[in-house]
C-alpha cells in the first residue's frame, strides 16, 4: 500500500509552550468555541480527560469526562441523557492547516482512547445557529448523528447535539 509522505504529526499530550499558541486558536474560533481567558483555557486542559494537539502547532481537541464537574450546558445536556460518555468540549484547527487531516487524526486517537477506557458514546455539540457546514459535514462522515437541539440564548446560538456510538 502506498502512504503519502506527508501524513499529519500524530497527536500529542499538550506542553507548557501549547497553551498559548492553542489559546490563541481558541480565540480566533471563539463563536464556535467559547470565549476563555489563558486562565481558564489551562485549567480546562490540565482537567481533561482527553486533550491533546497536533504540530505544527496545527490544532487541539479538549474532552471532559462524563463524571467531571463541568458547568457546560451542553456538557450537562449530554450527562442528563447518556450512561457512558466523552464529551468532546472544543477542536480547532488552524486555518492554514486545514484539510491535512489534522482533525481527524484527533478523533481517531480520542475514538482508541474511549476504546480502551470502555467508553460507548462520543458526544459533542455542532452549531446550527449560526450554521457550521464544514463542522456538520465532518462530524457525519465520522458517523455522528444527530440526538437533539438547544437554544442557547445567553451565547446568542442554536447548537445540534451529536453522538457516536462506539
Amino acid at each position: 500500500m502506498h502512504m503519502p509522505s506527508s501524513l499529519p504529526a500524530l497527536p500529542r499530550p499538550f506542553t507548557e509552550p501549547d497553551f498559548n499558541w492553542a489559546h490563541q486558536l481558541n480565540i480566533t474560533h471563539e463563536v464556535e468555541l467559547s470565549p476563555l481567558d489563558l486562565s481558564g483555557f489551562t485549567s480546562l486542559v490540565n482537567g481533561a480527560a482527553f486533550a491533546k494537539v497536533v504540530d505544527p502547532q496545527a490544532g487541539f481537541l479538549i474532552c471532559i469526562g462524563q463524571e467531571a464537574d463541568y458547568d457546560s450546558p451542553n456538557f450537562l445536556w449530554h450527562r442528563d441523557r447518556l450512561t457512558s460518555f466523552i464529551y468532546v468540549d472544543r477542536i480547532a484547527i488552524d486555518e492554514s492547516q486545514r484539510g491535512r487531516g489534522h482533525a481527524k487524526q484527533l478523533y481517531e486517537a480520542l475514538f482508541e482512547f474511549a476504546l480502551t477506557k470502555g467508553i460507548e458514546t462520543i458526544a459533542c455539540e455542532v452549531n446550527s445557529d449560526p450554521p457550521n457546514p464544514a463542522s456538520d459535514a465532518f462530524h457525519k462522515a465520522l458517523g455522528f448523528e444527530a440526538i437533539g437541539e438547544a437554544r442557547l440564548a445567553a451565547r446568542g446560538k442554536t447548537v445540534r447535539y451529536l453522538a457516536k456510538a462506539l
